[in-house]
């Protein structure tokens, strides 16, 4: 018998979603009797204790007795429990500077730790996570924004709906401006923001014809590798060799902000990516984006004038064109920026129920019988050692 914990999130801001709901978790028991799926007592998690009871799961306190523990975001230091397997956000395979005394104390404390963000087919292809809700959130956000700043329509917030069900009804009868929105990205978040694009009626045009022209409806282009990056000395992109070797390649979003009215990000960032374009772009009488929504959000990344994480209920600031100060929203010579890192908050029930899906089809009999590649590879440490793939993580770790 394997017993796997559901654990109470301990990070500020808070986090409401959960890795396996209660229907999920009654469907385990029946179907995985040698599983054993028991809650830590939670007042802010998007199901309540008694909704796990009622679905035959244990809700205690003390959660000890388990052998695997199953959170979402960063789990506080000083909550971890030695020696124990994790499966958490940890945030740290990109060297987070925030995150550094947490993988110091999880190898302290001889913890093995599989990252949610390291479970990966064998292409590479990401097999978990929040992203696609994240796209329908952060999208909706976006919108939400330009039509703020221009006071020609208006969206009410996606967190007080309680299901993206619900939200849609929304989009029923939505007159929109004749906008023009550029996507970036193909991944999770982009079909995310894909969904809101075709639930809010807007036409989707190839990118050619969104350069060279205006429509007399809203229209948006999705911009994927191909259409970003070319190599510095080829002028070609090849998907594997841009992976490989990004900082190889320039990125040609620029023409785009030429004839965009609102950007939608949802491109993966690393620090050799090149950016869509540089701070100092903003200022150019050419540059016409009002509103970005920084799906992703990476501070200083893709999107180089995002400055940093907004909170749910105030989500959205203003970057000065010429100082690329912070300033309120919505004021003339700025433009917006939605940047929010956990934006399927907003819509926890379904997000949740989304993640233990995949949970449940790709992660969970490989975690319970083990010797899995899938598990190994995104095992980023175990008896208070880094694993091979991750020991390029050592300097950071020891905290140098």
């Amino acid at each position: 018998m394997i017993r796997i914990g559901l654990i109470r999130e301990g990070k500020t801001p808070a986090d409401n979603r959960v890795a396996l709901i209660p229907s999920q978790c009654k469907w385990i028991h029946k179907h995985l009797p040698d599983v054993k799926i028991v809650a830590q007592s939670s007042p802010s998690r998007c199901f309540t204790d008694r909704e796990y009871t009622a679905a035959g799961v244990e809700v205690m306190e003390d959660i000890t007795c388990c052998d695997v523990l199953l959170g979402i975001k960063e789990v506080p230091v000083s909550q971890l429990v030695d020696g124990k397997t994790y499966l958490f956000f940890s945030h740290t395979k990109k060297k987070q500077p925030h995150n550094q005394k947490l993988l110091k104390a999880i190898l302290d404390k001889g913890i093995r730790l599989i990252d949610y963000e390291c479970l990966e087919h064998e292409d590479g292809q990401r097999i978990i996570g929040f992203g696609f809700f994240a796209g329908v959130v952060g999208a909706h956000n976006g919108m939400m924004a330009y039509g703020n700043r221009t006071g020609l329509y208006k969206l009410d917030r996606v967190y007080k709906e309680r299901s993206f069900r619900e939200l849609i009804h929304h989009y029923f009868g939505l007159r929109l401006p004749n906008v023009k929105i550029a996507v970036t990205g193909s991944g999770r978040v982009a079909h995310g923001i894909l969904e809101i694009m075709n639930l809010m009626g807007i036409h989707e045009v190839e990118p050619d014809d969104y350069l060279r022209r205006r429509f007399s409806y809203p229209v948006y282009t999705q911009l994927k590798g191909h259409d970003l990056y070319r190599h510095k000395l080829t002028g070609t992109y090849n998907r594997e060799d841009f992976h490989d070797h990004p900082n190889e390649y320039d990125c040609r979003f620029l023409p785009y902000a030429a004839q965009t009215d609102i950007l939608m990000n949802g491109i993966y960032w690393d620090k050799d990516v090149p950016r869509l374009f540089e701070k100092t772009a903003v200022s150019a009488d050419d540059f016409i984006i009002q509103s970005i929504a920084d799906i992703t959000d990476d501070a200083d990344g893709s999107v180089p004038i995002n400055l940093g994480d907004q909170t749910i209920e105030d989500p959205v600031y203003g970057v000065d064109r010429r100082s690329l100060q912070k300033t309120e929203p919505y004021l003339a010579g700025s433009i917006d920026v939605m940047a929010v890192g956990n934006l399927p908050n907003e819509l926890p029930r379904d997000a949740s129920r989304y993640f233990g899906e995949q949970l449940i089809k790709f992660v969970l009999e490989d975690l319970v019988r083990g010797g899995s590649p899938i598990i190994e590879r995104a095992t980023m440490t175990n008896g208070g050692q880094l694993t091979p793939l991750y020991d390029y993580l050592d300097d950071y770790a020891s905290g140098i």
